[in-house]
């Protein structure tokens, strides 16, 4: 599987100076592809594509864009099942949920993103004028391992449906299933130099884009400090920044709320993709009265958890993605043990069935307090922490009292009462008892969880500029 080529100007090309990197297998540990690592001259010549077919694509019809969107789609569904085994390989995602979750959610980023600009208003009267809407221009696109394909085409789908370019920096540790997706792109027939890839590190490649004066706009996910380094590096070219970085979501379960039917959907919801997932719900706010009930309850969700072969489509929980990773979410979990919070189920070391992987025990921490220190910092890991509020007031005061906000959860038999916490949560998305995930609503954070949407219309517009045309009268 071994892909040393970077996708610039409508060809793969070799590296300007090629670096081979291992790509490995976190369920068996095993080296099992090598990609090449870019350079500042690599991401140079990506940019110079683009700025040099930017003029033309910016001026193509819908119905053009809308031609190439589908012609990606098809092929998108065409590929589906090497793209999920791809990711299962190189990210460990469990192939039951690379398939219905990694890779389908990917494919309706680009089915959304057809369906909004089918009826999108780029020019609008208002006033005494005409207000239009114009693709910002070149965007280099910086995405992240935990979900390595929806993240890819959560940015390239917009882009290329307003008619930006872009320069697509995927992450080095799971970049294989981002070729294919350039694969995809190639054979839908996109002109020359609208799409480039270049793999590479954050700290050569990354920072490369984020500074790069050939590029209008950064869009990154990934942690909140590497947000701040690709905003301070951008800055000096004023490019827009759009961001979505780091979560602590709260789970709050209201008193009224069925304790152990919630409890155990909110512990399969924080182990969401090995718990490496940003909006996961790793902070559990139950009744204190009821901490017996919700600790039984954790334990039996914890128990129907079935850990293996992420190849196995019985598999539900897989390998974390890197022995970096692995590490850690021992060190947090032992912080957990060290600082008294009641350890409810899981604990440090390898499950017992595994002998090889970076796999972690899926792990409840009950009686935490906000002040401790898995209570407060990303774990990125299948680690949930359950705290215990007295009044619906200190509930919210807790799910607020954190740098993040990305998301929130609320559990209530009464919508009503449920909808009223939700209004109070500083959180940029709120879920409200189990609902499902929506493509067309928008998806981002307040605090230091990143600013700018992504997704639906919302998305859609963070690639356009606004331009305002006075005296027009026709």
């Amino acid at each position: 599987m071994d892909s040393l080529k970077f996708y610039i100007d409508g060809a793969w090309v070799q590296p300007a100076s090629p670096t081979p990197l291992s790509v490995l297998n976190p369920a068996t540990e095993e080296t099992f592809a090598h990609i090449s690592l870019g350079t500042r001259q690599d991401v140079d010549r990506a940019v110079q594509a683009a700025r040099r077919a930017f003029p033309a694509y910016a001026e193509t019809s819908v119905t053009q864009r809308l031609d190439w969107l589908n012609k990606i789609i098809a092929g998108f569904k065409a590929r589906l099942p090497e793209l999920a085994r791809t990711m299962t390989l190189e990210m460990g995602s469990p192939i039951t949920f690379a398939t219905e979750r990694q890779a389908t959610v990917a494919l309706f980023h680009f089915e959304e993103a057809a369906r909004v600009l089918a009826d999108y208003p780029f020019e609008e009267r208002m006033g005494k004028g005409i207000v239009r809407r114009e693709p910002i221009g070149v965007c280099g696109l910086i995405t992240p391992w935990n979900w390595p394909l929806n993240q890819v085409a959560s940015k390239v789908a917009p882009a290329l449906a307003t008619g930006c370019t872009v320069v697509l920096k995927p992450s080095e540790i799971a970049p294989l299933s981002a070729l294919l997706f350039a694969q995809i792109v190639h054979e839908a027939g996109l002109p020359a130099g609208v799409f480039n890839l270049v793999n590479g590190d954050g700290p050569t490649v990354g920072e490369a884009i984020a500074s790069h004066p050939g590029i209008d706009m950064v869009s990154f996910t990934g942690s909140t400090a590497a947000g701040v380094r690709v905003a301070k590096l951008a800055a000096d070219t004023v490019k827009r920044v759009a961001q979505e970085l780091g979560g602590k979501s709260a789970n709050i379960i209201l008193d009224d709320a069925d304790i152990k039917a919630t409890v155990i959907q909110g512990v399969h919801a924080c182990y969401t993709n090995a718990g490496q997932n940003c909006q996961s719900p790793t902070r559990m706010l139950i009744p204190r009265a009821r901490r017996e009930a919700a600790f039984e309850a954790a334990r039996e969700a914890v128990a129907a958890i079935r850990l293996g072969d992420p190849l196995d489509p019985a598999t539900t929980m897989g390998p974390l993605v890197s022995q970096a990773q692995y590490e850690k979410v021992q060190a947090l979990i032992r912080s957990g043990q060290d600082e008294g919070a009641t350890l409810v189920a899981g604990g440090t070391g390898r499950p017992a069935q595994t002998t090889r992987g970076y796999y972690v025990r899926p792990t409840v921490f009950g009686d935490v307090t906000p002040q401790m220190l898995i209570a407060r910092e990303e774990i990125f890991g299948p680690v949930l922490s359950i705290l215990s509020y007295d009044s619906e007031e200190e509930a919210i005061a807790i799910a607020n009292d954190t740098p993040f906000g990305l998301a929130g959860f609320v559990q209530s038999k009464d919508p009503r009462r449920a909808r009223a916490v939700a209004n109070r949560l500083r959180a940029g998305r709120v879920y409200l008892n189990g609902a499902p995930f929506d493509r067309s609503l928008p998806f981002g954070g307040y605090k230091q969880s990143g600013n700018g949407r992504e997704f639906g219309v919302f998305g859609f517009e963070e690639y356009l500029e606004v331009k305002a045309l006075l005296g027009w009268e026709a």
